[in-house]
């Protein structure tokens, strides 16, 4: 299926994306019957106090905290530029 560009042969399908429904539907009828026992495991986890399962537990309840990227200073501290105006007197 092409897209109108010229010399776009366009490709069928997208094979790195999502997984169709039937796909999806499938994996969720396997799973299911293991839930109970996944949830007890990872209650038996918390009760153990496995930092692991703790993390796991409020990623998914609460969501995943923002990661922050240092992408300028290497976790220095920014160094802030000085800033020298010219005096009004000279006028």
């Amino acid at each position: 299926m092409a897209d109108g560009r010229k010399n776009n042969k366009g490709k069928k399908g997208n094979r790195g994306g999502r997984p169709s429904k039937a796909e999806e539907q499938k994996l969720i009828e396997k799973l299911t019957p293991l839930e109970p026992k996944a949830h007890q495991a990872l209650k038996n986890a918390i009760a153990a106090e496995e930092q692991w399962a703790v993390k796991l537990f409020f990623e998914y309840m609460y969501g995943k905290p923002r990661q922050q990227h240092d992408v300028t200073t290497g976790g220095q501290p920014f160094p802030t530029p000085m800033i020298i105006a010219p005096s009004m007197d000279d006028e």
